[in-house]
Parts: structure tokens; sequence; C-alpha cells
């Protein structure tokens, strides 16, 4: 008889209605930086290091780090004005470079860069080890210059910022000695309202928090002023996720807003009218988006409103100023099927760009809104940019540009407002940039020129390899995508090491995308020559790449999100097994052959792969995540993942919660695949703890080959530069192999 780990510890009293608490050994590692718990973290790095970091993990280390630092990848870059702005990190600026150039320069190919910040240089200079987290313009003078801006900048890369005035053309910080803005480290956001004003939401100087550790106000921060003292514009209740409070100063439709997070997906956002608040009524999980006469609405749940009923995940229009005065003539934009998604959209001046997913491949289409379309209110035309199984994203250049022209025609030499960029990625494809123009062509409707701005470089054999999309069919019935990335011919005798990704959370999309590091560090990878199932000749094998698009992302839009919400997460974990099984009888792998890998939510994923379905995988790479289920929601921002989760503290909710809590589901007597949790100390978003008390008790437990390692800065990315972003990638690119590729080969 087996018995879990939360069966091995009694529990504590509760209050009625209140969920039990199981007592937790580990607690103590719950003290991030106490000198015992670092103490402990550090005999763990060594251990681990001394297993991995041999001279195959330091090859290939320098390998992935010739690609993050490669000169040839493309800049890309942010227009503001007549610039182009771009943010740069390589081995010789490891920290990052801001800096800009001008249109001709950068189409030219060799821009001629103008620095403006160095922060290896800020972080010598101050002894910080700054992590450079973006911009935010003021509005230009009258002559289109940005002269100022708030550079965001984090002290360890965790999600908690530093907001400092920056002037642009004297490349310096505003001395807060002559009125500068240097706003506390903390979590928040800062808007510019005017030159002399800021709307900030922020945690710093006593200003209040909510229970998921977010600004529970807005306020208005004068030049000269303190936090402290600012006044307040907005307040939300505690139990809420976050405040959020922001200016648009597009001229004309200059408004400022402001957005109540009740939870991770409900919002209410409203508009200062005469010096009032005034709610756009729409349901909290409806996402609301403005763009100068419109207001654009995508139901998170099917939505009925007078008498129409609008489906979740489609996109409705409707004037701005009309819906405030209580019109409601909605205009249906995009509706979905059960094969096509919106995942996003953008604004050029005249056009409104749609980036869809149909069964995980991109469309786009252009949505002209003086024009009456057919199956939308608005004419559509479907851009020819997009090739089956890569992931192709349109957006505007600059909105509010009034040049024209992609070929720098113009009065500043720049682009129309009616440019767009071309992102277009696949597994194989090294990712190009494109630049467009929409223009309007009498009866035809919109037509667009493109101009291919950049190619990133190769950085493996692509050729060689085939991307194919296969569906499995989970435990219920339905199908679920996956890519298969592998070497051409592949041989289905069920010894290839297989690297299995996923994610499914928080309606995030896994879609294609090149990367040479998973080309050098798994792809081109060799297992030592063998012979094949049939006895055949002997051949050497590369690694097997597999990312699964498993219900609780948004690859099928909302409804395939909520389809593994709360209580019905189980069928997340049961698509990704059904991806790993379908894997196995397909002969791709075989459990030997099989691991898997994620990150954050998709750590969680992991974890219960490692604990749900052991018998699948040979080894499990779980990064940055969620495993103790129990009290997520009182570590770091874990109280505003219950609309994902649920809530641990409800008795009920807790019945099915524990059900995926990977830290209570551990049992005696069962053969785990080997283990490899790492995470980052300064990681304020998830935190370190959760990964901290699964390994304590893993090994606690007896299990063998069970390893962990911790970052000391990072934040929930576990990596603040190039170097140590290679370092991440190493480590857990090598165990996996070792554990897949290094037995019986």
């Amino acid at each position: 008889m087996t018995t879990t780990a939360a069966e091995q510890f009694p529990v504590s009293g509760a209050a009625p209605g209140a969920a039990t608490e199981p007592v937790d050994e580990n607690i103590w590692l719950e003290e991030i930086y106490g000198e015992e718990q670092l103490a402990w973290v550090r005999e763990q790095n060594a251990r681990t290091e001394e297993l991995l970091e041999d001279a195959e993990y330091a090859d290939l280390q320098e390998r992935i780090l010739e690609v993050l630092d490669s000169t040839d990848r493309i800049a890309m870059v942010g227009k503001h004005g007549r610039w182009y702005y771009n943010f740069w990190k390589d081995g010789a600026n490891p920290k990052g470079l801001w800096r800009r150039t001008d249109w001709d320069s950068y189409r030219a190919g060799s821009p001629a860069w103008e620095v403006l910040l160095d922060v290896d240089a800020l972080a010598a200079e101050e002894g910080q080890e700054w992590v450079f987290h973006g911009a935010n313009f003021l509005r230009p003078a009258e002559d289109g210059e940005h002269r100022r801006a708030l550079l965001a900048l984090s002290p360890d890369g965790g999600d908690a910022n530093r907001y400092r005035e920056f002037d642009v053309e004297r490349r310096a910080f505003v001395d807060p000695a002559e009125g500068g803005f240097d706003l506390p480290t903390a979590k928040g956001n800062a808007s510019w309202l005017d030159e002399d004003t800021l709307l900030v939401s922020s945690t710093a100087e006593g200003l209040p928090r909510t229970t998921s550790s977010y600004a529970r106000t807005g306020v208005v921060l004068r030049r000269g002023g303190t936090l402290a003292d600012a006044e307040t514009l907005f307040e939300i209740p505690e139990e809420h996720m976050m405040a959020l409070v922001v200016h648009d100063s597009t001229p004309g439709y200059e408004r400022t807003f402001a957005v109540d997070w009740v939870s991770f997906f409900e919002t209410r956002t409203s508009v200062l009218v005469d010096g009032q608040w005034v709610e756009i009524d729409v349901p909290a999980d409806v996402n609301v988006s403005s763009h100068r006469d419109w207001l654009l609405f995508r139901p998170q749940k099917d939505w009925t409103l007078e008498g129409t009923s609008y489906p979740a995940g489609s996109l409705l229009a409707v004037n701005f100023e009309s819906f405030l005065a209580g019109g409601r003539d909605l205009s249906v934009l995009f509706t979905p099927d059960e094969h096509t998604s919106l995942q996003s959209w953008s604004w050029t001046r005249d056009f409104l760009l749609l980036n869809l997913l149909r069964d995980v491949s991109s469309e786009i289409r252009v949505l002209d809104p003086q024009r009456p379309g057919t199956d939308s209110a608005w004419a559509v035309k479907v851009l020819d940019a997009c090739p089956p199984l890569h992931d192709v994203n349109a957006y505007a250049v600059d909105d509010e540009d009034s040049a024209e022209g992609a070929d720098g025609s113009g009065d500043a030499g720049v682009s129309g407002g009616n440019d767009f960029w071309l992102v277009a990625t696949g597994f194989t494809t090294p990712t190009t940039l494109t630049r467009g123009t929409l223009t309007r062509a009498g009866v035809d409707g919109v037509v667009s020129n493109h101009e291919v701005v950049r190619t990133a470089p190769s950085f493996f054999e692509e050729d060689a390899y085939e991307v194919q999309q296969h569906f499995a069919v989970s435990q219920d019935g339905t199908r679920v995508p996956y890519f298969q990335i592998a070497a051409r011919g592949l041989v289905l005798d069920g010894q290839n090491p297989t690297q299995l990704s996923g994610y499914g959370g928080f309606e995030v999309s896994r879609t294609p995308a090149y990367s040479g590091v998973v080309g050098r560090a798994w792809l081109e990878r060799r297992t030592e020559e063998m012979a094949g199932a049939d006895g055949g000749a002997p051949h050497s094998r590369g690694g097997v790449y597999v990312v699964a698009n498993i219900r609780g992302g948004g690859e099928y839009g909302p409804a395939w999100h909520r389809a593994a919400l709360q209580e019905n997460r189980h069928r997340a974990y049961e698509d990704f097994a059904a991806v790993a099984r379908d894997l196995i009888s397909r002969g791709v792998t075989s459990r030997e052959r099989l691991g898997c890998v994620g990150g954050s939510n998709g750590g969680l994923l992991v974890g219960n792969m490692l604990t749900q379905y052991p018998e699948l995988f040979g080894a499990v790479s779980c990064g940055v995540p969620l495993l103790d289920m129990r009290r997520y929601s009182k570590l770091s921002a874990g109280y505003s993942w219950i609309g994902e989760y649920g809530d641990p503290d409800d008795a009920d909710q807790w019945e099915f919660i524990r059900t995926f809590s990977p830290y209570h589901l551990l049992r005696d007597g069962v053969e785990y695949p080997e283990t490899l949790i790492w995470t980052a100390t300064s990681d304020d978003r998830v935190g370190p703890v959760q990964a901290r008390k699964m390994a304590a008790r893993m090994q606690a437990m007896g299990i063998p080959n069970v390893w962990f390692h911790e970052a000391l800065e990072g934040g929930h990315a576990g990596a603040s530069d190039n170097r140590q972003a290679a370092a991440l990638q190493s480590r857990s690119q090598h165990f996996l192999w070792r554990a897949l590729a290094g037995s019986g080969a």
C-alpha cells in the first residue's frame, strides 16, 4: 500500500468551512533570503553543478551563448517620432544597450546606432545589477521629438521596477534634485499625464497593496512631490488583484482610464469624464480596449446584450461616445469557429489588423471600418503572408505618423500611419521581419505592399528536419494538436530521445517559433551510433522536439482556456498525457526516452506529470514552478491566480485543488522519473520556495535522482543576461539529454 506525502503528515485544526492545513515540514524554506535557507540552496546548487557541469555542458553553453549573443540577430525596433528604438544584448554588452537610429540607416542593413543608455556602465557606476525593463515616452513636443521617457529598471530581474526620468537628448537621467521623477523600486506602473505629472500605481512609500501584492491605488504624482503625499485618484478593494491608471494622449482623443483588475480574468474599466469616473458598462469578463472613436470588446464567455448573443472569443466594435451615452449598436468584427480563434489585434491609422490562429497556424485579416463587409461588419481582406504551420504577427509601425509609404518617402523620411510590421517564424524557419503599407484601392478594397527588412540567421541545419502536426485524443475524446520537429526519415522504433514541452494555462498559446537554442541543444544532439530496431545498419540519432497545444491555453480561444479552469484542471494534464501516449504508440519514443519540460504554470504541468503520470516519462525538467497548491495563494503573487486554479482556503475548492497539487501527491513506493527542479531567488512572481520545498520533500522521501538548482538573480525568467540564460538552458537541456539519451545508447 502506498501513501501520499500529505497523508504522512497530520493536519492542523481549521475554522468551519475552511480547508485544513497540512503540517509542512519544509515551511522553513519559505524565508527566501534567510542565511540557513540560502546555505541549503548553495549546497543543492553545488551538488547539481557537480553532476551536470562537465565538458559537454561547457561546450553546449558556449554554443547556446553564441546564438543568444549573435550580432546577426534581428534588432527589433519600436518607432517613436522619427527614431527607431532598440534594446540590445550581446557578449560585449551583457546587460544591454538602449539605442536608436533612423529609418534610412535601419533599412540599409547596418544601422548607425546612437547609444542612449549603456546598462552595463550604469550598473558599474551605481553598484547595482540593473535589468532594463523598457521605456515609456512623454507625448512629443510640437516638433515631434520625444525628449523625455520613464525608464523601468529592475535591481535583480524581478517584476518590481524603479522608474527614473530620462532626458533622451542629453542621454542622461534627470536629477531628482532638479525635479526629475525617480520612483522607488516596487511592483506597479507609471504613465505620463503631462510633462510635469505622472499617474502612478505603486506599492512604494507606504501606498496600500492588494492581497496579490500589487498596487491598490492610482495616484497623481506632480513634479517635486512624493508618492506618500500624492493625491489618490482611484482605489480598489484589498481582495481585488490590482489597480491601474493610464492616460491616452492621442491628439483629439485624450482620455484617462482606470482599470480595476478584480481577478486575473475579470476587469472593470472606467474613463474620467468631467472629473468623475464613468464605468464602461460591460461584464467583468469582457475585455475592453479603445482606439480613437472606437471601443472594442472581446467576451471571455458567451455574452447576451439586449437580446443578441455574442460568443466567447468574438470581437465587437462600437462608437466610444455613443456607448457611454447608452448606445448598444455593436458591430461584429470576428466570430470564432471550432478551428479559428482571435489572438490579438492592432490599429494602424485607418485599418484594424487581426492576428488569428486556424488549427494553430496563423491567419491575418485587415478590416476597413469605412467599408461594409459580408461576414463582418467591416470589409475584410486576408493577407497572403502566412504559410502553414508558421506563426505570423502583424502590428502597426506608428498609427499617428502623418507621412506615407514604406519606402521612406514623406516629410520626416519615415513611415505613414498605415504602415505595419509582419514578424514571421516557424520551427525550422528563421524569423523574417517585413514591412508593409495598407491603402484603399477603389472597389477592390484594401491592398498592401511588402518589403522584407531583415531575416534572422540560421543556427542549425534546418533543411535536415521537418515539422509535422498531429492530433492526440484525450481522455474525454477531445482532439489535442501537437507539433513534432524531427529529422527527416525519422525511424519509428521507440528509441528517439524526445522532449515534450507544454504550458496549458492563462489562455497562453504555444505557437511555432524558431529557436537556435533548441536546434543546437536538442535537434542536432546525437547519441552514439546504434543499430536500428530491425537489426539494420547503425545510425546516430538527434532529439525530437514536441510542443503540445493542450487545453488551458489559448490556441482555440477562451473556450479552450476555460475547459481546464479550476475543478476541470485535470483536462490539461490528461491532454498532455494523451500526447505522450500518442508519441509512444506511434513509435516516436518510449517511456525511457521521453522527457518533459515546463516553466511557471508549465512547471505545475510537468510537476503533475511527475506525480500523476510517472510511468510515461524518463525525465522531468521543472522550472520556476507552482507545486504547493495549498499555500500558493499566500506566496509571492499567487493570490492573483485564484481565478485560474481556485481558492485553497475554501474547503470545497481545496478538495479539487489537492488533486493537482504535486507537493501533496508524492507517494512512497513509486518509480519516479529523474527530476531537475530549477528556480531563481529573485523571482517575485512565483517565488523560489515551492521549488525548494518540492525538492526537499522528494529527497527526504528517498526518491533517487532528484536535483535542484536556484539562480541567485534573474527574476521569473531565471536569467538577467545572455550568459545566465545560456547556463539555464544548458543545464536543463543537458540534464534531459543525459537522462534520455545516455542510458541504453
